[in-house]
Order: C-alpha cells, then structure tokens, then sequence
C-alpha cells in the first residue's frame, strides 16, 4: 500500500510540476479576459531611455562607458502623467536595451544605473508614478545583450546568458510589485538567434507565475508557413494560420509598421489557434531615443491618421516619446499629444 501511494504521489508531483514549468495560453478564436483588457488600454506611450540618450545613438554595443549615462534628473513623474494627460492607459519603458544597460540595480551586472553618475533606479521611479496617476506599467527587455552575450553565433554560451535573463525577469518583477502590476512585456532582438535557442517558454513561465494578466510579446511574432523562424513577415503579408515564430506569446509585434486592413487575428502552434491582438510601436518623431539632431516630428494629422488605423481591428497604438538627457520629456512631445488627444475628443473617436 505504501509503495502505491508513494507512486501516485511521484506521478501527481510530476504532473504539478510539469504544469507548472509549462505554461501555456488556452487555444481559442476569441480573445480572453487579459487579451481584452489588453484591447481597451488601445493607447499607450514606450519611453526609451537609457545610455543610448547620451550619445546620440539608437543602437550602442555595450561598450559605452557607464559613466556616460548621467541625467540632470529623472522625472519618471512627468513621463508618466504626460501619458495620463494624453488620454494614454499605460507606458511601456526601455529597462534594458540591445547594448544591455539595466535601468534598475541589478545584482548580476555592473552594466546598470548603480555605477553611473545617476543611481536612480528608473523602473522602480516609473512604477511609483505609474500607480500614483493610476496608469499601466508594460516594461521592454532586449533578448540580445551586446554586453553580455555579444557572440550569439556560440550556443555554448546560451544556458548562461539565459539564466541571466531569467534571474533578470525575477528582478523587474520583484521591484515593481512594490508598488503596482506590469501589464505588459515587451521583448526585442529575437532575430539575432534562431528561434528555438532563446528560452520562450522560461520567459513565459517566469512572468505568468507572478504576473498572470501580463501580456507578452516578442518583436517579429509571426513566421511563414515554410519556414516558422523567417524574418521578418511584416504585417501585410500575415495570413490566418501563419505559424507563431516565438510560443507561448499573447500579441503581435513587428516594429514600425501598422497592421493591414481584414487585420487576421488566428494564428497557429503544435496545430492548435490561438486569438492573437497586434500592437503598433511608432515615433513621435524620426527617433526612438533622444537624438539632438531629431528634430521633424509628425504632424497632429498625421498622428490621427496612425491613431484610426492602428486601434482599429482591436488593436493598439503605442507611441514613442524619448526624454532627453535632463531626465525630461521633449515640450514638442507633450504639446503634440495634448493636440492629438483634443483632435481624437472632437472626432469623437474612442480613446
């Protein structure tokens, strides 16, 4: 009798931790609960903001020194109740971009705001003001670290360098727990390896555990048929039933571009589907971080006009808005805001 029951316990604690280490979204042709509120925030701001500002640069290769990161300030407040302002439900912030710069103390690199001339964590800033103005948080991490993990052709390296991520995910989800829930994860830099070497399923698994509203997505979702790992199927050429480059994923991204009329939302993984809502990330201006040489920005009209079609289809429209390197968002970003939110009320359009 002992033995029976000790092998029945063995097979249930298996079972657990299987479901445990395995989760994975329910197939459906709807959206589900999380996916649905993930539909009604509609609009939001991505604030990119790190090492990059400080060198007029949009991609660095983690070799700037940390001593160049050194804002006058960090008013994470402004940033956030800019959004508010705007008529904006969340933001998304840069944590950690391709040159592997943490915005947040992290224990597991010297890369980060603790060993610059400005040690203020900004996702834990952000986080507190996000709940003070009752906004969403959605935090963005690059999966390629050209700091860490700068040779990704060696897969040798890949079981440490994804530890790292994972116990870097833990960290991000410790902080702002303090103070409000993440809505959204946004991941980057897929491309540089096949898919199949990044840890998909961990990632997922270590954000749905703690946060399991949390949509996630990773940049470039969607692949071909022939071919699941293609890069890049841009979204106008996203058919019904294209495979999913990254599973378990809860949204489409595919950075700058909007998505296409008849927008299909069906896609497919191990022969299931699965409802699956685009996000459209778009600048402000020509740049995604503060450059001093950015200086044409869109017009109210034409940021209408991204606005309809964008959140059309149940979809999203994010728009970036850099601060500078004064830890302060741009005047021109925020009176363009106030005016494109004025033009969405007189057109009566939903916000």
């Amino acid at each position: 009798m002992k033995k029976v029951f000790f092998i029945f316990f063995t097979i249930c604690s298996i079972t657990i931790f299987a479901q445990k280490n395995s989760i994975v979204p329910t197939p459906s042709k709807v959206p589900n609960e999380a996916q649905k509120k993930m539909i009604a925030r509609k609009y939001g701001m991505f604030i990119h903001f790190g090492i990059n500002t400080f060198v007029n640069q949009e991609w660095t290769d983690g070799s700037i020194a940390v001593s160049s990161y050194n804002p006058t300030m960090i008013d994470a407040e402004q940033w956030v109740k800019t959004a508010k302002n705007a008529g904006m439900k969340y933001v998304i912030l840069i944590t950690k971009h391709h040159d592997g710069f943490c915005l947040w103390d992290s224990k597991y690199t010297e890369y980060d705001v603790a060993n610059s001339g400005n040690k203020t964590n900004v996702v834990e800033a952000v986080a507190k003001a996000c709940k003070k103005y009752n906004i969403g948080l959605g935090l963005y991490y690059s999966l390629w670290d050209r700091n860490k993990n700068a040779d990704t052709k060696d897969s040798t390296l890949d079981a440490k360098y994804n530890q790292y991520m994972i116990n870097q995910l833990d960290e991000l989800i410790t902080i702002t727990k303090k103070h409000t829930n993440i809505v959204e994860f946004w991941f980057d830099g897929g491309w540089e390896k096949p898919n199949y070497r990044w840890p998909t399923q961990d990632i997922y698994n270590t954000i749905k555990s703690r946060e399991p509203n949390c949509q996630i997505g990773i940049n470039w979702t969607i692949g071909l048929p022939e071919n699941p790992d293609y890069h890049l199927v841009e979204p106008k050429d996203q058919k019904e039933g294209y495979p999913f480059r990254y599973f378990p994923s809860d949204f489409r991204l595919g950075d700058p571009y909007l998505p296409k009329e008849n927008d299909p939302k069906i896609f497919t993984h191990g022969g299931k589907e699965y409802y699956l809502p685009w996000e459209s990330t778009v600048c402000m201006s020509k740049n995604w971080f503060f450059n001093t040489t950015d200086t044409t920005y869109k017009s109210v009209d034409e940021l209408y006009d991204l606005y309809k079609k964008a959140t059309a289809q149940d979809n999203v429209l994010i728009l970036n808005c850099p601060p500078n390197t004064e830890g302060k968002m741009r005047k021109k970003d925020i009176d363009l805001l106030l005016a494109l939110k004025k033009k969405i009320e007189d057109k009566k359009l939903p916000k």
